[in-house]
């Protein structure tokens, strides 16, 4: 796309539009399943650690499909892709309304996460595409919000349909699989984004190659930052209505909210994100942020009161999310352009390894030493991965 095209953009384009509707749609499953863990563990007689190996089971399959389905992007289009992950999506959910056993659960989750898989190169590829690099950061705020969103519908609706109305949980997901139908008739008026220059080299060729020359220092080091940070996070979201349930005598339904709170301010905190990275600059903004919901959480950790634990806890998700945009339009700058399929691949990769190893480990660490240890190895963590993007990440 050339620079006037992209100038000509509004910010409020229909395609930035379908891209963060869609990214709402595609994150609405994502966080049930922890969220009704207490139920699944009474329902299948499961421990901790089998809850853990529950959990990281379809990010496991999100790493392994991770670089194909990047590649495919930049092979057939964002269009194509987006549409295949929201039927990915229905298919997930309907299974998850009829399950009968573990692995049945298993294979519909496994599901719904490789919707995530498909569609994050594809729309993250094209919203990058779409806007300058002044409007970019902005432009993936907004997309993020979509995303986060997305999150906080899914713990959101076990607490209102099943905490306060009594669902049933497989009617959950049946009835958040409706709404994706609307996802793929939007997507079908969907213009395609031309590919930049240098997209349209055979994609054989570029799979030889390009995963070698992308990974400069700075995207290896970016990418070992990206994995800290989501092994801790992820340590900590695997478990956090489970341990409001267990530990802080709370019910489903305020647990279920505390869990879904930190995702629906991120919706306003991913684009003002969006904006203040474009105005200080993403590396900036990313170790201000991120750094003081480092200390927001360190905080919640040492509060006694429930009360004061949610705010703090809420106040640590919103700077997380903060950042998202800061996050994307980096990958963006030291992608080449024309494999930003594949770019974004890379991106998502670490938090689907680290997706895989976190429940496992915390399973392991709630097990044993209790799910307060949890806070504090995330917390340790987080401190190594600030250290990485500060001293190891440049961006030109």
């Amino acid at each position: 796309m050339s620079g006037k095209a992209k100038k000509a953009t509004s910010i409020l384009s229909y395609g930035l539009i379908v891209m963060t509707v869609t990214h709402t749609l595609t994150h609405v499953f994502g966080g049930i399943h922890p969220a009704i863990f207490s139920i699944l563990r009474e329902e299948f007689s499961l421990s901790l650690r089998q809850l853990g190996i529950i959990a990281a089971i379809p990010p496991l399959l999100q790493a392994l499909l991770s670089i194909p389905t990047g590649l495919l992007s930049d092979r057939i289009g964002s269009k194509k892709m987006v549409m295949l992950s929201l039927v990915v999506a229905i298919l997930g959910a309907v299974l998850a309304s009829q399950t009968t056993s573990p692995l049945m659960f298993i294979v519909a989750i496994s599901l719904v996460y490789l919707n995530t898989t498909i569609y994050h190169p594809a729309s993250y590829s094209f919203t990058s595409r779409l806007f300058t690099d002044e409007n970019r950061p902005k432009a993936l705020g907004l997309h993020g919000a979509g995303g986060t969103l997305g999150h906080a519908i899914g713990p959101l609706s076990v607490s209102i349909l099943i905490g306060l109305l009594a669902f049933e949980w497989r009617q959950v997901y049946l009835l958040l699989a409706a709404p994706l139908l609307i996802g793929i008739i939007m997507v079908f008026f969907l213009k395609e984004e031309a590919p930049e220059k240098g997209g349209e080299e055979d994609p054989a060729v570029e799979a030889a190659t390009d995963v070698r020359s992308i990974l400069s220092f700075s995207m290896v080091m970016f990418l070992a930052y990206s994995a800290l940070r989501m092994m801790g996070g992820s340590m900590i979201s695997t478990f956090i209505v489970l341990y409001l349930q267990d530990v802080k005598h709370m019910g489903l339904a305020a647990a279920s909210f505390i869990a879904s709170g930190t995702m629906l301010l991120g919706f306003l905190a991913a684009p003002i994100g969006g904006f203040m990275a474009a105005r200080f600059g993403e590396k900036k903004w990313i170790l201000a942020s991120f750094s003081l919901g480092s200390l927001l959480l360190a905080a919640s950790i040492f509060s006694r009161n429930v009360t004061i634990f949610a705010i703090f806890y809420i106040g640590y998700g919103f700077c997380n999310t903060l950042g998202m945009a800061a996050r994307s339009s980096i990958m963006a700058m030291l992608s080449p352009s024309g494999q930003r399929g594949l770019g974004y691949a890379l991106f998502f990769l670490p938090g689907s390894i680290m997706g895989a190893v976190a429940p496992v480990v915390a399973g392991f660490v709630a097990e044993n030493y209790g799910f307060t240890t949890i806070f504090y190895i995330s917390l340790g963590i987080y401190v190594v991965a600030l250290g990485i993007l500060k001293f190891m990440v440049r961006i030109d």
